[in-house]
């Protein structure tokens, strides 16, 4: 198959151009509504709106913008200079009020807003349904973050379709293009290719947008090209439906095994991290030369911002730094500088001409104990010795660093609460904490769309350190972030054809790279007498799959179900599937990794406790007999002065999911005597030890498509993933590794005698040894 690249349609070589005596040949071509897209054989093609007031300036023959409408080509609308000096220009002339405004990155944005809930959005005061107006429009909220607050990054969340997107995209630069300078919007979005799983693959069809493995699933190929791939795929798709910046890659080292946001690293191994960072991020920035406008940077660019600095893999227990309850990252194996590699050595050291990552996002967490200058305990973002001494200092980096959602907020009256996560500022104002994070070198407040706390923070500066000083440490800041615009392209041409968007996001030569990419991530972990591949048409059971109770982040609980475990009608296209188990041939038992909450309960606390619990990666009750007496840190002013050990020693918990278990062995009563396979949907590691031997199969994934799976159990694929983690032999191993050291955990071993160890896995000859393990392996 030919693959879609970045290398469509021929553009223009700036230099060779302007060395040229043939004259500038000029086209105009009408887009959408008042859009026009002015082509110059001789120069950038430019993209404008006829409504915003903007007009073409001629220099000599060559197609200018005048961006705010002064008459004159100023040195930030002149697309023959570099990135820097048009920041730099453009930074001198803004406004405190309009830099303020590019600091802002706004709070999440769906197309169209949600009438009620979380993002709720008007249009002209009313809810979408009921104003009249498509789904592209702009809300009320979007219209006023625009203007009065001069925010210009905004996040993108759901999206109604890849056309909607486009047309909202069209929609808000025309408006922005009318305001001010002309600054356009620079649209980011978190990632967006995860699979579901129920959705069939056809080689002939597309779909909303093709589907990739998770990022550990992508660690699972130890495939660091094939990442590469993903990205460049992802960066196309992403600049057709508006997006220049993507809020990954997830780089922390997935050190702590029960962290529940391991399923975004690619890992524990900090030299497989590091390579898969470098191919992902190399993928998303770097246009092809056809594309390129300067340095590797250009109209199919997207901006990387790498998450979370220095890490925010090591919490203690395995909580989240996005509750107070886990704000805490801690070191006992004094291993910090591992966390660094895949930044130091991968993100911020591409293979790519763009060089390093354009910007850089902190982790709520406190590193607790690591600052070895101030001997302060703050979050990452407010941290002068991570940001100023340590990323800009040690290790020379020059881009963007956006604070992560919600730094600068209050927390609540409950530790358990999803609120703002001012760790170690608790007490402060929310002007303060601007401020703190200004001075601690970064740049840009995310998920804050309110001008108004950055211009007390200003003001604050200028108490300090005079207006001349702040002024100055403001336009740093806007050139950093100009910067990552200008590289992208959009002032020349921020709109869209829609009809390109059409075509590109999804369709079916994406889709199928995609596709064959989460096969390569499925790891078979047992072949028991080589049980598997399971013959065509053979009779297989399929019990139905337990989902339990829920909590979400914003408090809503979920029923539990009993649900079909996979798509029946794109089983039956493999295997004959029966619902009587006495006529079946194998049994495929599909369950998702033990799921026992977030380390902390309400209920512990309201009964005299601290409120901390486990987290179990078993299904089975655990007692933590073996928890550490003493927690490594503690301290929160909602807890204070009660809570200063956050130990779970001795508490139980049994995971919410224990019907997995219970599945597996009913099954095998039910069966007679013939193979059971299970299928593990996993984003955590998980203790085998219960239920291992009494299966015949083991096939883990980290979230594909049912497809993929299918293809794997039927022989129509051969598998090749390799783990990306290891696998506990019990939770007392668990307790006893360090949260921040890797391969420090004794792993299960089979009845077959195979260990399930990093880079462990099976292909129908046995256990993988080649250059990826060669490569990899522990040293």
């Amino acid at each position: 198959m030919k693959q879609i690249t970045k290398k469509t349609i021929p553009m223009f070589a700036i230099a060779a151009m302007l060395m040229s005596c043939e004259k500038n040949v000029v086209e105009e071509t009408p887009l959408d509504g008042n859009i026009t897209i002015l082509t110059q054989s001789k120069g950038a093609k430019l993209g404008y709106s006829k409504s915003s007031g903007v007009n073409i300036l001629d220099e000599k023959g060559l197609k200018f913008k005048d961006l705010n409408k002064n008459g004159e080509l100023d040195k930030y609308e002149d697309w023959r200079l570099s990135f820097k000096d048009r920041a730099t220009d453009l930074a001198t002339k803004l406004s405190v009020e309009q830099i303020a405004g590019l600091m802002l990155y706004s709070s999440h944005q769906a197309i169209p807003a949600a009438p009620v809930g979380f993002g709720a959005g008007t249009y002209e005061g009313k809810p979408l349904s009921e104003s009249g107006m498509p789904s592209s429009s702009l809300s009320d909220q979007q219209k006023k973050f625009l203007t009065e607050d001069n925010l210009r990054h905004v996040l993108i969340t759901g999206v109604e379709s890849p056309e909607v997107a486009a047309q909202w995209n069209n929609n808000a630069q025309a408006y922005v293009e009318g305001l001010g300078f002309g600054i356009p919007t620079n649209n980011s979005s978190d990632p967006r290719h995860s699979p579901i799983a129920s959705t069939e693959y056809n080689a002939g069809a597309g779909g909303n947008i093709s589907m990739w493995p998770e990022a550990l699933g992508l660690a699972a190929t130890f495939d660091p090209a094939l990442v590469q791939r993903f990205g460049e795929v992802a960066s196309i798709e992403y600049r057709a439906l508006g997006l220049t910046t993507a809020l990954s890659p997830q780089i922390d080292l997935g050190t702590e095994p029960r962290w529940n946001r391991l399923k975004g690293t690619f890992g524990e191994d900090s030299r497989l991290s590091a390579d898969m960072a470098r191919g992902y991020v190399d993928g998303f920035q770097s246009s092809a030369p056809e594309y390129e406008i300067s340095g590797g940077w250009g109209f199919q660019s997207v901006n990387a911002m790498v998450k979370h600095w220095p890490s925010g893999g090591p919490e203690e227990g395995g909580r989240d730094g996005h509750f107070a309850y886990g704000k805490f990252a801690v070191y006992p194996g004094n291993n910090f500088e591992e966390h660094l590699v895949p930044f130091t050595e991968g993100a911020f050291k591409l293979s790519g001409k763009t060089k390093s990552a354009s910007a850089v996002m902190p982790y709520y967490t406190i590193s607790y104990g690591q600052d070895s200058k101030n001997g302060e305990n703050v979050a990452n973002a407010y941290s002068e010795y991570l940001i100023t001494d340590l990323l800009r200092g040690k290790y020379g980096y020059e881009g963007v660093v956006c604070t992560d959602w919600g730094v600068t907020g209050n927390e609540r009256d409950n530790v358990e609460v999803f609120a703002g996560k001012p760790w170690g500022m608790e007490t402060a104002s929310i002007a303060e904490r601007h401020y703190r994070v200004i001075m601690a070198g970064a740049d840009q407040f995310g998920g804050n769309n309110d001008i108004k706390p950055v211009l007390e923070a200003y003001q604050l500066g200028v108490k300090e350190h005079g207006e001349e000083w702040m002024r100055a440490r403001f336009e740093k800041s806007a050139v950093r972030l100009l910067r990552n615009i200008f590289q992208t392209g959009l002032i020349e041409n921020p709109y869209l054809e829609i009809a390109h968007t059409r075509e590109t996001v999804g369709n079916p030569a994406f889709m199928e790279e995609g596709f064959q990419a989460q096969v390569k991530s499925v790891v078979m972990l047992k072949n028991k007498e080589n049980v598997l591949p399971i013959a065509k048409n053979s009779k297989v059971y399929i019990p139905k799959k337990f989902i339990p109770s829920t909590t979400n982040w914003w408090g809503i609980k979920s029923e539990e179900q009993w649900v079909d475990a996979v798509n029946l009608e794109i089983a039956k296209k493999y295997f004959q599937v029966t619902e009587n188990p006495e006529e079946a041939d194998f049994a495929l038992v599909f369950v998702s990794n033990p799921e026992s909450g977030t380390g902390y309960d309400p209920a512990d606390r309201m009964n005299g406790g601290n409120g901390y619990v486990p987290i179990s990666l078993q299904y089975g009750t655990y007692t933590a007999a073996t928890a550490r007496e003493q927690s490594l840190a503690a301290g929160d002013p909602v807890l204070a002065p009660q809570v200063t050990n956050r130990s779970y020693k001795n508490k139980t918990i049994t995971a919410s999911n224990l019907k997995d278990l219970q599945n597996i062995m009913d099954t095998k009563k039910v069966i007679n005597g013939k193979p059971v396979i299970t299928i593990i949907s996993a984003s955590n590691p998980m203790v085998f030890s219960e239920f291992e031997k009494e299966v015949q199969g083991i096939v883990l994934h980290f979230n594909v498509q049912d497809q993929a799976i299918l293809d794997i159990l039927s022989g129509a694929a051969e598998p090749s993933g390799l783990l990306p983690v290891q696998m506990p032999a019990n939770m007392e191993t668990v307790e006893s590794q360090f949260e921040d050291v890797a391969h420090d955990m004794d792993c299960h071993v089979d009845e077959a005698g195979n260990t399930y160890d990093f880079a462990f896995g099976l292909n129908w000859k046995g256990v993988i040894k080649d250059s990826r393990t060669e490569k990899y392996k522990k040293k």
